[in-house]
């Protein structure tokens, strides 16, 4: 039995590529969470179950850098930070809700 030989395929955006955009696997769960709304830090944070303050600042700087969301500082003392998905944030949101109902159906 010959064996298949497969070429590797030059996408312009590969899954690979993808995910490291996204980041780990906070990104989702921040994304769902942002696209109900305008959150500031401390919203954010407790609406999250599970995730921890050093994580969720990781996961904001990596999505802010690949303009996944918007971060707005207020000059307030304490200084006042919201966070909202941008154009591209939210192009993710129909694919995380698909992502959700499958896992709701496939799920045990």
């Amino acid at each position: 039995m010959a064996k298949k030989k497969f070429e590797k395929i030059d996408h312009k955006c590969s899954l690979k590529e993808v995910l490291d955009i996204l980041g780990g696997k906070w990104a989702l769960p921040i994304i769902y969470t942002l696209s109900k709304g305008t959150l500031r830090f401390k919203e954010l944070e407790r609406s999250i179950p599970n995730i921890n303050t050093r994580m969720l600042v990781k996961e904001l700087k990596n999505m802010e850098t690949n303009e996944i969301l918007n971060r707005e500082v207020f000059a307030t003392v304490p200084p006042t930070v919201e966070y909202s998905l941008t154009k591209k944030g939210l192009k993710l949101v129909p694919i995380i809700k698909e992502l959700h109902k499958w896992g709701l159906e496939y799920s045990n």
